[in-house]
């Protein structure tokens, strides 16, 4: 089959659609990708299905939002495919609308509880517009993914409907050659503590986590990612000598070079706040690219992610977030080093289970049936 996946990001970083796109093609179907590009993404690296960036007159708010699923809406209904993959809400307006259009199949992979995104709150107007379109169009969706069990549970509470529960975890990485700590202009004589991700944002620990570094001696934090949280930790570092010499910013990087930087530390740090439905029950990719790599986990106690760090007995859960009781709780691991390699082998170990190709088994099978 042809089938269309829609998402509204410019896809270099979404390793969950691509995947998504990877498991369709290894079913045999021919996969289109389709997201946007703006002004300030990079070259799209290669992959081994088509892809299209749109690029759109607007890049932000209710004009970027309305003129992508216009133009998505166009896409889909003059080209020809046969089932179309919607991911999140934003995209789902007009995946449905063209589906019912040409009168073919659709699938909806909801990333998160969209309408109780961070972005959403506060804003009335905007979070009913969303709720609107959610209400009229979920309840008729015949084949819906998410993340987690609790997100899956909330959405079946409010609509009655079966959803598939396909978690965040990456794939099997190939054998690599690992950097060396000092290609990577990392220390050779300190212990590394890690937090990354694309979406490093407000509320999400990583300001208790460069305040905490100011208390804690022959180590240091490497941030590797992005997010809206990146300006404040910048201006930290810049008015106090001490945090700039002990906190490394690297940015976005591939992969490949990200496992190296993950491999090389020994705490893997997941410390979203209690703030809102999403963070609460967040189950970040981060968390399994450290068990990936050996690493071993501190996370805030939320319910998905302490569940994984309890049953894999990978690491420690922390209840409070404070810059001294992260401090203290990091120390704490490192001087106990027969216990952070039992964490650390624990990890690697349970990363065997917890990967795509052992993951999206769960909906292979469903999959193949309701694409027949």
């Amino acid at each position: 089959m042809k089938i269309s996946v829609a998402v509204i990001n410019d896809l270099l970083t979404d390793q969950r659609v691509h995947r998504t796109c990877s498991l369709l093609q290894s079913m045999g179907h021919e996969v289109t990708l389709i997201g946007r590009k703006k002004q300030s993404s990079p070259a799209m690296d290669q992959r081994s299905y088509k892809h299209i960036r749109m690029r759109l007159l607007f890049e932000k708010g209710a004009p970027f939002y309305a003129f992508f699923n216009i133009r998505l809406f166009i896409r889909l209904l003059f080209t020809k495919w046969d089932a179309v993959w919607a991911n999140d809400l934003d995209t789902l307006w007009a995946c449905r609308l063209a589906s019912k259009w040409k009168r073919k199949k659709i699938i909806y992979d909801s990333h998160e509880y969209f309408t109780e995104v961070p972005e959403l709150q506060g804003r009335k107007f905007v979070k009913r517009f969303w709720e609107r379109i959610e209400k009229r169009i979920f309840p008729k969706l015949p084949f819906i993914i998410t993340v987690n069990d609790s997100i899956a549970r909330l959405y079946e509470e409010k609509y009655k409907k079966k959803l598939f529960v396909v978690r965040n975890v990456p794939m099997s990485l190939p054998d690599i050659s690992i950097r060396s700590r000092e290609e990577l202009g990392l220390p050779e004589d300190k212990h590394i503590i890690i937090l990354q991700g694309s979406g490093i944002n407000i509320d999400r620990g990583a300001e208790e986590a460069v305040e905490a570094m100011k208390s804690i001696d022959d180590c240091v934090l490497l941030l590797i990612g992005g997010g809206d949280v990146f300006p404040v930790l910048e201006k930290m570092m810049a008015n106090d000598k001490v945090l700039s010499e002990k906190v490394i910013i690297r940015g976005r990087v591939p992969r490949e070079d990200l496992y190296s930087y993950t491999f090389h530390a020994d705490i893997g740090l997941t410390l979203d706040k209690n703030t809102n439905i999403n963070y609460l029950y967040s189950l970040p990719n981060k968390v399994f690219d450290y068990m990936q790599a050996g690493t071993a986990v501190l996370c805030s106690d939320l319910p998905e992610v302490g569940k994984i760090v309890k049953e894999n007995n990978c690491g420690r859960i922390l209840s409070n977030l404070s810059p001294e009781n992260i401090a203290l709780e990091i120390e704490n691991m490192l001087s106990d080093k027969k216990q952070l390699e039992h964490w650390k082998k624990n990890a690697k170990l349970a990363a065997q289970n917890l990967c795509w190709e052992e993951e999206s088994k769960k909906i292979e099978d469903e999959l193949r049936s309701f694409l027949k």
